[in-house]
């Protein structure tokens, strides 16, 4: 039987196991992607307070994605694992291609963007497209963290409860 709960259950465990999936990738030379830290230099320069608020923006994005999965679950009345994984699929393609792409540098007040010109340096790389900007191998692990997120929310969704 879904709930509200499970869903935010599932979006925090998912977006845990995502965030880490991510910072280990980072660590370990595979991408340059810290989601958190685009996320908080959008509210502030210093680096220290940006990755803070970053990760609490993270957190919080993910309770809301996961709530979007619940709505969707909820209309078709059918949740399973799988299905969250196909939502995963889906929603790191919108995020690789779409949100963090097109969407984030347009809001982002230290992104730069393909028009930015020299004297205008910006303190952001912007991600570009499947987020390429930020390493070869940052389009995978991104699908792979948000694969597993959709899977985690799916199968919180589908918990006896």
């Amino acid at each position: 039987m879904m709930s509200i709960w499970a869903a935010l259950a599932g979006g925090f465990a998912g977006t845990l196991v995502l965030t880490t999936g991510l910072r280990a990738a980072n660590t370990f030379n595979l991408t340059r992607i810290d989601l958190p830290f685009l996320l908080g230099t959008a509210f502030t320069s210093d680096r220290t307070r940006a990755k803070a608020l970053g990760y609490g923006a993270h957190f919080v994005n993910g309770l809301v994605f996961a709530l979007l999965y619940y709505g969707v679950f909820l209309a078709i009345g059918y949740s399973s694992w799988w299905l969250g994984t196909v939502f995963g699929l889906v929603h790191g393609l919108f995020a690789a291609t779409a949100l963090v792409n097109v969407l984030l540098p347009l809001v982002h007040p230290r992104m730069g963007s393909s028009q930015t010109s020299a004297p205008d340096v910006a303190l952001l790389e912007p991600p570009g497209f499947l987020m390429l900007n930020y390493g070869p191998g940052t389009p995978a692990v991104t699908l792979v963290a948000h694969l597993a997120y959709g899977t985690i929310v799916g199968g919180f969704l589908t918990w006896p409860g």
